[in-house]
């Protein structure tokens, strides 16, 4: 059953098809090279509109009662309720910077929310030196119409005076603590390659913000106990998968998004190695893809998509093929993409569905659908049907 009532076709159809497998001696020698790919044909979808009018959204989730909160980031959280009706904004929301790339950004929901009410909002934060990544715990109201009990719970430092590579996605672990990923605030990429700062950083901390006892650099003089993982340019798809791994996608700068799959104390090696190359052309550093002791993505994409937005299907409502795999939308070229996944091995990216707009987010509904959230002054969230 769906968890809206009121829907029209966009009338979009799938493009991306999958590749036919071969059983020739050549290909079977080169498949332990090559990343793979299923033999399957892909499902067509259809994008059917659920939610229209929201202006310059950024994230959503459902909730467990129906309906859905999602994020504008001019700084506003409405309620949307199983029709498609989208409420007033809700009080109580803490100011944003709203400029470039800031804003109100994701909005995750405690794995308690159906008895305690509370929520997690990540924006960007104006304050001494500049702005930066703030998350806030929070309790919505038992009506939906206010935020009760706010209190900012991080703080990325320092602050910078930047436009842009906020990061700011929310994942909470199956311990009950909280990822989040940190933007290097484009001019300030150098300070990812260390770790007295928060700058380019996946960092985990409990409910209340202090770090967690665990984290990978406790302890160690100079850095920032909080870090999780280091080396990042900006990240804007984050997400458990089924076995409760953590995968995280990044903006490359002219080529070079990557998909990590994120592990502590680990260097994913920007800006000192990158698949991209300056805007308008030119190396970047030294030039290099590699250098030991760094990771390498599990997969990039050259040229660059602009990844947002990062789902795992845990659902067969597409088939079999394409459970456990993960979603990502792309806000460059206006589609969603595939990423076939067998554990921590991962296949070849494929086009599945061209959509109306930029995708900013994408989630598994608890019907076990994917919607997308296209961003835009008057923007859509989409619900992806099987056509046949």
């Amino acid at each position: 059953m769906s968890t809206f009532t009121a829907a029209t076709s966009t009338g979009f159809s799938a493009r991306g098809r999958r590749l036919r497998s071969a059983a020739s001696g050549l290909l079977l020698a080169l498949a332990a090279l090559l990343p793979w790919t299923l033999a399957a044909a892909a499902p067509s979808l259809r994008a059917v509109t659920v939610v229209d009018g929201i202006e310059m959204g950024w994230s959503f989730q459902f909730l467990p009662t129906g309906g859905l909160l999602v994020t504008e980031r001019p700084g506003r959280l409405r309620q949307v309720a199983a029709d498609g009706r989208i409420g007033a904004p809700i009080d109580g929301v803490p100011k944003v910077e709203y400029r470039g790339q800031g804003g109100l950004l994701d909005v995750a929901l405690d794995s308690g929310f159906a008895a305690n009410r509370q929520l997690y909002l990540c924006y960007s934060e104006a304050g001494a030196g500049g702005n930066g990544t703030a998350l806030a715990r929070a309790r919505l109201s038992a009506d939906g119409k206010s935020l009760q009990d706010l209190t900012v719970i991080f703080r990325q430092a320092p602050k910078v005076d930047s436009r842009g590579h906020f990061g700011c996605r929310i994942v909470e672990t199956p311990e009950g603590q909280l990822f989040l990923t940190l933007g290097e605030r484009m001019s300030r990429m150098q300070d990812a390659q260390t770790l007295d700062n928060h700058l380019g950083k996946v960092v985990r901390i409990d409910k209340s913000g202090k770090p967690a006892t665990d984290n990978p650099f406790v302890g160690r003089a100079g850095a920032r106990p909080e870090i999780y993982s280091f080396g990042h340019r900006n990240m804007q798809g984050a997400v458990l998968d089924g076995e409760g791994r953590f995968w995280a996608h990044e903006h490359g700068p002219q080529g070079g998004d990557e998909l990590n799959l994120i592990q502590p104390g680990r260097n994913y090696g920007w800006p000192v190695i990158t698949y991209g190359e300056q805007y308008g052309g030119g190396p970047i550093g030294a030039g290099i893809t590699a250098r030991d002791g760094l990771e390498q993505p599990a997969t990039y994409w050259v040229p660059s998509i602009a990844p947002s937005g990062l789902a795992w299907l845990g659902s067969e409502r597409y088939g079999a093929d394409w459970q456990g795999d993960l979603f990502v939308g792309s806000l460059k070229f206006n589609y969603l993409v595939r990423v076939p996944l067998d554990g921590t091995r991962v296949g070849k990216p494929e086009r599945v569905l061209d959509l109306p707009g930029r995708v900013r987010d994408v989630r598994q509904g608890p019907d076990g659908l994917l919607y997308v959230l296209i961003e835009a002054s008057q923007g859509q969230i989409l619900r992806l049907e099987p056509a046949d």
